[in-house]
């Protein structure tokens, strides 16, 4: 059951975590405009149609920058609340009436838990929903520029490639389907000069392209022809090819880094499909496995220095704070960002281990 001091730190806690959220994102979103102005211009657009595709690069990126600086924001207001109440000397007044720290940072620690639940849904959910919006350029965020297409991964071991494909439009020109047998060998050709996505719907769960000029080749074995010849060719010329490759997938998968952009459950799907990406997908699990965490490590790096039944000086603690998270901050990024020679995640547990053990030896010495 909340007690009054539980509703009071909580409303300051939203009202600073309202605040940091807003400056955070917006000073992002200022900053990556600012440098990247010239991307949204060099088209010759009018004004309001910048202004249009500005509005519409930035709206499902904002998703992203959440979840980047999710564990920053959430200090910043958990910090802020402690401090305020520091400075004002109410800590003392609450020491004063029998409530030990420990109960003060009780409703800290859950509202930093909360948070950290929303970075979660954010990253497992809600990006992956649009990352093929994310996957973007900024010169090119209507999708109007046509671009090749170099075997990407399909269906039944096809790789599919395109000599242009239009994201807007949602067609592939030139398009080239090799289909492979277990041995890699190619036993399906299919070219068509055009194709036309149409999504899946209630009679059919998987999607296709409606083709134009269509041309299949398929090698045909004969195992058991002893004086003929064992293998011949069959010409087919289909409507439609079945495919797991939806525009929006296409367009992702041609962006850099578009791996980060998937769900848990997406990469370990891609893991077992054997991808040539093994190594980036592993790290890149174990990174998204690790971030929350490391924004649960920080509020605890943080609260100690707070955490304090003596006045003291605010300032010379908060300095001290920020060095120690600052640096926790740096070495998680610097971590699950690096490319050891061989394929490994344990980069990326080396701080929460290291600044984990420092949390709690400094939670232990808060005397309440």
């Amino acid at each position: 059951m909340l007690t009054i001091l539980d509703r009071y730190i909580l409303r300051a806690l939203l009202i600073n975590y309202g605040i940091a959220l807003a400056v955070m994102v917006s000073l992002y979103v200022v900053l990556d405009l600012f440098v990247n102005m010239d991307e949204f211009t060099e088209q010759g657009y009018a004004f309001p149609i910048v202004i249009r595709n500005i509005v519409d690069y930035y709206a499902p990126n904002l998703l992203l920058y959440f979840a980047q600086l999710s564990g920053v924001i959430t200090l910043f207001a958990c910090l802020a609340s402690l401090a305020r109440m520091r400075k004002f000397n109410e800590l003392t007044a609450v020491l004063a009436s029998g409530v030990s720290l420990h109960r003060v940072a009780a409703p800290i620690i859950t509202f930093g838990l909360a948070s950290t639940a929303l970075l979660v849904i954010d990253s497992e959910w809600l990006i992956p929903s649009v990352a093929h919006r994310l996957a973007r350029d900024r010169d090119d965020v209507d999708g109007t520029r046509a671009y090749g297409v170099l075997f990407l991964r399909d269906r039944d071991e096809s790789l599919l490639s395109a000599a242009q494909f239009h994201p807007k439009t949602r067609d592939l020109r030139g398009l080239l389907v090799l289909t492979r047998n277990e041995q890699g060998s190619i036993i399906r050709t299919l070219e068509a000069d055009r194709g036309v996505w149409e999504p899946p719907d209630s009679t059919r769960p998987i999607g296709r392209w409606r083709l134009q000029r269509s041309r299949l080749t398929t090698r045909v074995i004969h195992p058991n022809e002893t004086l003929g010849p064992r293998e011949s060719i069959r010409v087919t010329h289909p409507e439609f090819y079945e495919s797991d490759l939806s525009p929006e997938a296409i367009q992702l998968r041609q962006a850099e880094g578009w791996i980060r952009f998937l769900s848990l459950g997406q990469l370990r799907e891609l893991q077992q499909e054997g991808s040539s990406n093994i190594d980036a997908i592993v790290r890149t699990r174990h990174a998204r496995i690790a971030t929350p965490l490391v924004s649960i490590v920080l509020l605890l790096l943080g609260l100690p220095f707070f955490l304090n039944r003596s006045p003291g000086n605010v300032m010379h603690d908060t300095g001290k704070c920020l060095l120690l998270c600052g640096l926790c901050y740096v070495a998680s990024f610097v971590a699950q960002n690096i490319r050891p020679e061989a394929p490994s995640a344990l980069p990326t547990w080396i701080p929460i281990f290291v600044f984990g053990t420092v949390a709690i030896v400094l939670l232990d010495r808060v005397r309440t």
